[in-house]
């Protein structure tokens, strides 16, 4: 398990410095306006792909190691087409983005929705390395796309387009190349492969549907009430901030594939416990980071119409820690066919929102904001630390970090270095 999570974390530090490298040359060359522009392309295809992923997410992963590829493929691919036509149609009369960007949303979701299709077989294969390249490759086309792109005439919102087109459609061929080489590709279907779909992927979307509504309704409620401009420095924001989730993000993708393909309950419980732990000390050294780094140099990063990072960071950070915490546990429940209970969870984070944004942000701008989704993320986090030690059996104590930790880690790093070694 060693290797796959180095892999992750070393993919995810790249992708992550890409995608910066993204918003830095955003921020210089079309300011707060186009970052919030850009902010609400994103979260439009995130949108979509949350009733898309009801067949071709994260359930892939827990399905595929019990039915096999082939039964599985044929409806992600249908679902895939459906949600896109209906994602057009729902856009005419409820666009998330601008009239003239409608399409492109409705077709990058497309792209990415089969992407995640081919990525999530090969997880479900633990064919994690693998997937952590193409995802790397993407990130990296998309980059130097965008840059050259605003570079050949007047830059514009488009050029993030353009670049996010070539990049996605390269690694859609990419993805499917490897997803459809899988040993089980050929093979025969499964009676109940469709109720597995739905069920799994639409409880996990189910939850993924409130937890992004917890994340990202504050979105809509600046745009509303503070401008686009104000989004563009609160995106900025929280994509540094949830760079804290960087590695817990990396740790809890590998425990899913680990844990789904797992039998064995005790075994399950202690590899969460261990990385729950590990999650929540590396979130913390992310935030202690973030916070030594003064606001003149955000704003010469990203540009001066970016300013007053980084006390909106300091109100987060109670909230990141929690969710640092979260990856783990959500990918556990997921992995163990507890579902439902991160769906309630993100639940109860929606409910914390909704109040408060409404109340907060109106009055107290960004730093309101700021303080909801904190408050949002620990209240859902803290319904998952329940469940998690009411169904393993696992105390309190338990996830504080003890000197029996620092054991442990001295004998993984000693494997680690054994195998390097070897290489």
């Amino acid at each position: 398990m060693i290797r796959p999570v180095l892999g992750t974390v070393a993919a995810r530090i790249a992708i992550t410095a890409m995608n910066l490298l993204i918003i830095v040359a955003a921020g210089q060359k079309l300011g707060a306006e186009g970052l919030g522009a850009i902010s609400l392309i994103v979260l439009g295809v995130t949108m979509i792909l949350l009733l898309d992923h009801v067949v071709g997410g994260g359930g892939l992963i827990y399905l595929v190691p019990r039915y096999g590829v082939s039964p599985l493929l044929l409806p992600s691919y249908l679902w895939a087409v459906a949600t896109a036509f209906v994602a057009l149609a729902v856009q005419q009369f409820a666009p998330l983005v601008p009239e003239a960007l409608v399409l492109h949303v409705v077709a990058l979701a497309f792209l990415q929705s089969l992407n995640s299709i081919h990525l999530n077989i090969l997880v479900g294969r633990e064919r994690i390395n693998l997937q952590n390249t193409i995802l790397t490759i993407q990130a990296g086309v998309q980059l130097v796309g965008f840059v050259v792109l605003m570079n050949v005439d007047d830059a514009t919102v488009m050029d993030y387009v353009q670049a996010t087109y070539l990049a996605h459609g390269i690694t859609v061929l990419l993805s499917g190349y490897f997803a459809l080489a899988e040993k089980g590709f050929v093979g025969g279907g499964h009676r109940n492969v469709i109720a597995g779909l739905l069920r799994q992927g639409g409880l996990a979307q189910g939850a993924n549907l409130l937890q992004l509504l917890n994340y990202r309704l504050a979105y809509y409620l600046i745009d509303r009430f503070r401008g686009l401009g104000a989004l563009g420095v609160f995106s900025v924001t929280t994509q540094l901030a949830e760079g804290a989730w960087l590695v817990p993000k990396s740790i809890g993708g590998v425990l899913y594939s680990k844990v789904s393909n797992l039998v064995e309950a005790e075994r399950q419980r202690d590899i969460t416990v261990l990385l729950f732990k590990v999650a929540v000390l590396m979130g913390a050294a992310c935030c202690a980071l973030l916070l030594l780094i003064p606001d003149s140099l955000y704003t010469w990063i990203f540009g001066p119409e970016i300013v007053g990072l980084r006390p909106l960071i300091a109100l987060m950070v109670p909230g990141l820690l929690a969710m640092s915490g979260s990856q783990i546990l959500s990918h556990f429940l997921s992995g163990t066919g507890r579902i439902r209970h991160n769906t309630i969870g993100s639940g109860i984070g929606l409910l914390v929102t909704l109040p408060l944004g409404f109340w907060l942000i109106p009055g107290f701008g960004l730093k309101g904001a700021a303080i909801t989704t904190s408050i949002a993320y620990s209240a859902s986090v803290l319904y998952q630390l329940i469940i998690f030690l009411r169904c393993t059996g696992t105390t309190v104590l338990e996830l504080v970090p003890h000197a029996g930790d620092g054991e442990r880690t001295v004998q993984v790093w000693k494997k680690i270095r054994s195998r390097l070694a070897r290489v």
